[in-house]
């Protein structure tokens, strides 16, 4: 289909959370991003792609042809690839824990983090990520694109995140917190829940009141300077690594 120019200006609203919410669709771009989708169970609502892309795949969405200048006019990137998609909200079901290892995520704003967070739950096999409400929108394009195509597998599912560990009786709660017992050290079970805190205040009082346990990962550090913290992203890291080690 020819790409117009109300088209354009209509792609180029998804940037906006109020369109995406409003119309239930996200913004997809990049090659690889896309054949990530193609391989899902998202709805795909439509693609903007080039002559040459289009040509080699079968579509069953709505499709519009468009040249390189037509989709940098769309895309939020600095350097537009071959194509850009939307696809529709994931309406996942009620989560309830049942064993595994879950990470849950209290307040974190900025949209890298929350990306590669649900990348790295990807990696080490952590099927579904728990948010608070006052998490960034998973949907963000920024957060969209940092998972690499990983959001495509994981369940990210928004609750009120007090009430949600408070209903949680046969599991271990943890904390990712300063004054924690050492990572390496502590009894790490195959089942828990862990809990990972905003960038700059950590674990909100409400949370912190009903985890169980509170873990840390001690600096290596000899020469008795040393960052204060590690970012967020990189502690999930390395404590989903030290989880899965253990189970």
């Amino acid at each position: 289909m020819e790409l117009s120019k109300n088209k354009i200006k209509y792609f180029s609203s998804f940037a906006k959370k109020k369109v995406r919410d409003e119309l239930k669709l996200f913004v997809i771009e990049g090659n690889k991003m896309v054949e990530e989708l193609l391989r899902s169970d998202f709805s795909i609502d439509s693609i903007v792609a080039t002559k040459d892309w289009i040509a080699s795949h079968n579509l069953s969405c709505e499709v519009f042809e468009a040249t390189y200048d037509e989709l940098s006019k769309i895309s939020l990137q600095q350097h537009p690839q071959d194509v850009w998609a939307l696809a529709r909200y994931k309406e996942n079901p009620l989560f309830a824990y049942e064993k595994g290892l879950v990470i849950a995520l209290d307040g974190i704003q900025d949209p890298g983090n929350m990306g590669t967070i649900i990348r790295l739950a990807d990696w080490f096999g952590v099927m579904h990520v728990v948010c608070s409400r006052q998490c960034v929108d998973v949907y963000n394009p920024k957060v969209v694109q940092a998972t690499m195509g990983a959001l495509f597998r994981v369940e990210v599912h928004y609750v009120d995140l007090p009430k949600f560990l408070s209903e949680q009786k046969n599991v271990e709660i943890f904390a990712a917190d300063m004054d924690g017992e050492n990572l390496y050290t502590a009894d790490l079970p195959h089942d828990a829940i862990v809990v990972m805190g905003n960038e700059g205040n950590g674990i909100s009082d409400e949370v912190s009141a009903i985890v169980n346990r509170t873990i840390h990962i001690p600096s290596f550090n000899t020469t008795g300077s040393t960052s204060e913290s590690l970012n967020v992203a990189v502690a999930t890291a390395v404590i989903c690594s030290e989880f899965k080690r253990r189970g």
